[in-house]
């Protein structure tokens, strides 16, 4: 969602600049590669010749990525620290009002989420992990409002229950619903047995009002505040979820163990199994019961054996891959591009990978219906995915 871009090493502006001129509006973008923009590489794939530009670089793990009305996005850090992708390509300095962080293992700061009423309340939100007692953590989500020099009156909405100690298995995506509810992914904190037991929120997707208060129609609303925030539960760690916008119905891609990674589509109350059966093994390749043994549990759309390690994910709606629409985008860490699912209703089937030799941990889709994804790495990187002239 931006006019020109830039390849080469990206200047930090100052954010208060940056910032300042938010809400300017943007003019129409083109439909085509940016003339600025030089290609890195072209690769083949089923829409045709795709070129593939670097926007920007420099970035320290970035996690999550979406876009302002404006065609500028926001991008996060993992260390704590949000920045403002300007239409140029270049990076902000990080913004102030970000909260404290647990920087450790997988924790940090994961995903950004734009209001779908922006444009009226410049309402942002945040996912991370953040700091408890005695060296716990748990994934929380705040929002704030996008100021002229950062966010302004950050508050904390929601918070995973219990904190634990450890740094993996945060999750976490942020996805509005059509109704206007929101949908938080969390992992089980490689904790393993929460995530049968309805009394925390680990291994869960909630579903929240956007004050992060508790719809009455979440499916265990009368047991109580913890259990009436839940949607779904028996998740292991879930980093890629998506609105598919022909249904209104929430998809969602999980990491398996050894093998085993998921895509499922949670319906209300329902349980998905984990740690109980699961297509995978555990690390030390002792198995796992699968899925099918225990008819109570909601079985995977699609299963990876071997893992995609997805995080990421989008229904791309555009016009510049037209064959492309409907299908879900998946980010993969493990296959190092993203993987092109067709969904029918309820079904799914994989139909192609897109091969981008990188580890790739969000994807979004800009104004300009150009696919704009996110390298996970010390020196991280936005990249722009669009028909070669």
């Amino acid at each position: 969602m931006r006019s020109t871009l830039t390849l080469s090493a990206i200047p930090r502006l100052a954010g208060a600049l940056l910032v300042a001129g938010l809400f300017t509006a943007a003019p129409a973008l083109a439909q085509s590669q940016p003339a600025h923009v030089q290609v890195v590489k072209t690769i083949r794939t089923s829409a045709g010749p795709m070129a593939v530009s670097r926007v920007a670089e420099g970035l320290e793990r970035p996690w999550g990525i979406d876009f302002l009305p404006d065609g500028r996005a926001l991008v996060t850090e993992k260390p704590g620290r949000l920045r403002i992708l300007a239409r140029d390509g270049s990076l902000s300095s990080p913004l102030a009002g970000t909260p404290a962080v647990f920087n450790q293992g997988q924790g940090g700061l994961m995903d950004v989420a734009v209001d779908p009423d922006f444009a009226r309340n410049r309402t942002i939100y945040l996912a991370y992990a953040e700091p408890g007692g005695n060296g716990t953590a748990g994934t929380a989500l705040g929002r704030g409002t996008l100021g002229e020099r950062g966010i302004e009156a950050f508050q904390v909405i929601f918070r995973q229950s219990p904190k634990v100690d450890g740094g993996n298995h945060f999750g976490t995506r942020i996805v509005f619903a059509p109704d206007g509810h929101i949908f938080l992914t969390l992992g089980e904190r490689f904790k393993f047995d929460p995530a049968q037991s309805r009394d925390n929120t680990l291994g869960k997707v909630v579903r929240l009002n956007r004050d992060g208060s508790v719809p009455k129609d979440n499916p265990f609303a009368a047991e109580g505040a913890t259990a009436g925030a839940i949607w779904s539960y028996g998740h292991r760690n879930i980093e890629a979820a998506a609105i598919d916008p022909r249904s209104g119905s929430l998809w969602i891609a999980e990491m398996g163990p050894r093998g085993g990674d998921e895509l499922n589509r949670p319906e209300a109350g329902k349980n998905y199994g984990w740690p109980l059966v699961s297509w995978g093994k555990h690390y030390d390749g002792s198995d796992i019961p699968d899925p099918p043994t225990r008819k109570e549990f909601a079985d995977a759309a699609i299963q990876w054996t071997p893992v995609i390690s997805p995080s990421g994910m989008l229904f791309y709606s555009g016009g510049l891959f037209r064959d492309w629409q409907g299908s879900a985008l998946i980010g993969g860490l493990s296959a190092k591009g993203l993987v092109r699912v067709a969904i029918d209703g309820t079904g799914a089937k994989e139909v192609e990978r897109i091969p981008l030799d990188a580890r790739i941990r969000d994807v979004a889709q800009g104004s300009d219906d150009a696919l704009y994804v996110i390298t996970d790495a010390a020196d991280g990187a936005v990249l722009r995915l669009a028909p070669a002239k």
